[in-house]
């Protein structure tokens, strides 16, 4: 049985699908105007690990990540650069996949995008005017009347007199209440002609919110099995959802909310007035990609996480650490034997709201005993349990040969200088060969001689 941590009861539940067997999980997407950052990836692997072990533990899985392509950053995006909307979102969607790719998240089975449901929206708005929770403003705006809405506030947990308004939530003289949020939005004169609809309140464009509200319901239905997102959503975005989904259809939008912790970067919230912005292709430019992704999935999904120079260096050494077994054993290619011990503890942990933490612990005691061994078997376990998380699956020399990051010394430079102490080791020049070898040391390069006279080099970490 596979607990998970409802962010709405504020407790770990069973999942128990709607329809047997079947998981239907809905994660809100990217805003795509600009190249994604490290709070996104956090997300994006996050969700990934998620929806691997779900299919590992034999469920089906409809896993929908939306794409949010209508919004007022991507239309001063267009008008600051000169292009057209739907060049400006299929420019950030191809570098989202791009992202994707390089961090090994596998792609969700539906990506929808907010413009082809503006049906279901206009469907939904009409719905909650219907019922008195929607209202016309003088602007021409349609607006949410929150305060109708006796359920407001459950998943944040606070009153309305508690809340806040988010960044994302415009308070505009038609409002009737500060908290009320906009649905539909009317056209502005000196907005593209593409971030028009015609609607029943007139030419516009769909509220932020409104968006997911629709894409989950006509892809997967309601209730939702999981729900999920970054921490910054779950207030007023997810609330949001909330009021309008359950406002207009009953019932429960989702049995189960999961939210990611936040991420900091230096014990700071990520900022680009802080200069701590981090986009996701410029972390893997600076650290190996499968690295980024193991800092992330080392640390549990819900717990606050710190990008920082040193947790980024650790988790490179430890990645090492498991590759290096890899590279002295090959595994036995059999898969999972899910009644060996590591792999019962692997189970147990992921099933405990995808306890990530613990189930890496395993993978080091198998490198352990691989390293003690020189075990197949256990390289087998090791190599298997690892590409469960999405890990593990590069040719140990690929990932331990990558110098991505550091300066000076390049392959062809490290050959030679290899071929050079192998001329010196056959003078018996040792002193020779010894200095080369201190010499590559600190250059970054650790050397290891093998059984007929071989050397392998890999990236010397810490």
């Amino acid at each position: 049985m596979i607990s998970v941590y409802n962010t709405l009861s504020r407790s770990k539940q069973p999942l128990q699908p709607v329809e047997a067997g079947h998981v239907r999980m809905y994660v809100c997407g990217i805003t795509v105007y600009d190249y994604c950052h490290l709070g996104h990836a956090r997300m994006l692997v996050g969700f990934d690990v998620v929806a691997r072990w779900l299919r590992e533990a034999g469920l089906r899985v409809t896993y929908v990540r939306n794409i949010t392509d209508i919004d007022d950053k991507i239309i001063r995006r267009a008008v600051e650069t000169g292009r057209k909307l739907h060049e400006v979102t299929a420019f950030y969607i191809d570098a989202m996949h791009e992202d994707e790719a390089t961090l090994n998240v596998l792609a969700p089975d539906a990506e929808p995008r907010a413009t082809q449901h503006i049906a279901g929206m206009l469907d939904i708005i009409g719905r909650l005017e219907s019922k008195e929770l929607a209202y016309r403003a003088e602007d021409g705006d349609v607006n949410y009347a929150v305060r109708r809405f006796p359920g407001y506030g459950k998943l944040s947990g606070k009153s309305l007199d508690d809340l806040r308004a988010g960044e994302r939530v415009e308070v505009a003289q038609g409002k009737r209440d500060p908290f009320d949020f906009v649905l539909w939005k009317a056209a502005k004169p000196s907005e593209p002609d593409e971030s028009k609809w015609e609607s029943p309140y007139g030419l516009g464009r769909p509220g932020w919110h409104i968006e997911c509200s629709a894409m989950s319901r006509d892809l997967l239905g309601l209730p939702l099995d999981i729900h999920g997102g970054g921490p910054d959503l779950k207030f007023p975005h997810h609330e949001n959802e909330i009021a309008q989904t359950e406002g207009a259809f009953g019932g429960q939008l989702a049995n189960i909310w999961m939210h990611c912790g936040p991420l900091l970067v230096d014990a700071e919230k990520m900022s680009k007035s802080l200069g701590n912005f981090f986009t996701i292709r410029e972390a893997c430019a600076r650290y190996r990609p499968e690295a980024v992704r193991f800092f992330i999935v080392r640390n549990h999904y819900r717990s606050p996480q710190n990008f920082a120079a040193e947790n980024l260096a650790d988790a490179e050494n430890a990645l090492s650490r498991l590759y290096v077994a890899l590279q002295q054993v090959q595994p036995d290619g059999l898969g999972v034997d899910w009644s060996e011990a590591h792999a019962v503890a692997f189970r147990e942990a992921m099933n405990d709201d995808f306890n990530t933490p613990e189930a890496i612990a395993q993978l080091f005691d198998l490198a352990t005993e691989v390293n003690r061994k020189r075990s197949p078997r256990a390289a087998g376990q090791l190599h298997a349990l690892g590409a469960i998380l999405g890990l593990l699956q590069q040719p140990p020399a690929a990932f331990l040969q990558d110098m991505r990051g550091r300066e000076g010394i390049t392959p062809a430079q490290i050959a030679e200088r290899i071929a050079a102490r192998a001329e010196a080791k056959a003078a018996k020049d040792y002193a020779a060969a010894d200095a080369i070898r201190a010499e590559l040391l600190d250059a970054g390069v650790a050397l290891e001689d093998r059984p007929g006279g071989v050397t392998d080099w890999r990236r010397a970490d810490g």
